[in-house]
């Protein structure tokens, strides 16, 4: 690996550098973007309990609030519970937003290491051609293990860069996605609630 980064050139030190926070970033909303995490089992129904035996305090709102994403967004309806329909999921769809913004952090520069790393590697390649064409300018072609050797050079950066972008590229795709569903369902479930507390829906239907 150390000859290969040597072989490389200096440019393989921002790749090294974006495969190490490409890394970072993947572990980090992994551990982050979990299900449970973001979307605590039964939290709808036990809020509609609550709501139905007149336990859903302003404390009680605040540790809903704090628990998890899905709590801040149905905690920005519950405030709100004695205003109309409208006002509530006005509350929740602003309080949307900064959650979907929050459960975005670092994709944009997942993403950005995706399409930068190739880049740097194409660049070493061309820098590394270059000299390899100074070479022939100067002892010309009749030593091909020279040659062979300066173009295996320059063409490691490429093969780095496209190994630290194709997964990053991939994991891009993966979280975004994850997030995406995880948004909707926290907007359906906010919804649902929201309806079963204005007596548009049935009580029993507060957990499908």
């Amino acid at each position: 690996m150390l000859e290969m980064m040597y072989a490389g050139g200096w440019l393989m030190v921002p790749i090294l550098a974006c495969s190490i926070i490409a890394t970072a970033v993947v572990i980090e909303r992994g551990w982050t973007l979990r299900r449970s995490r973001i979307m605590p089992a039964n939290l709808v129904t036990r809020i509609w309990e609550w709501h139905r035996r007149g336990e859903l305090t302003d404390a009680r709102i605040e540790e809903i609030r704090t628990g998890s994403p899905l709590g801040r967004l149905l905690a920005s309806g519950l405030i709100n519970r004695n205003h109309s329909r409208e006002i509530m999921k006005e509350a929740i769809e602003d309080t949307g937003r900064q959650v979907v913004a929050e459960l975005e952090r670092f994709l944009s520069s997942l993403g950005t290491i995706a399409s930068v790393a190739p880049l740097l590697g194409l660049l070493g390649t061309v820098l590394g051609m270059i000299d390899v064409f100074g070479v022939i300018m100067d002892a010309g072609v009749g030593n091909a293990a020279m040659l062979a050797g300066g173009i295996s050079k320059a063409l490691i950066t490429t093969a780095a860069g496209l190994s630290v972008a194709i997964p990053a590229l991939m994991f891009h795709r993966f979280f975004d996605n994850k997030v995406a569903r995880l948004a909707l369902e926290m907007e359906e479930q906010s919804l649902r609630l929201v309806e079963v507390m204005k007596g548009e829906r049935e009580a029993g239907e507060v957990s499908a």
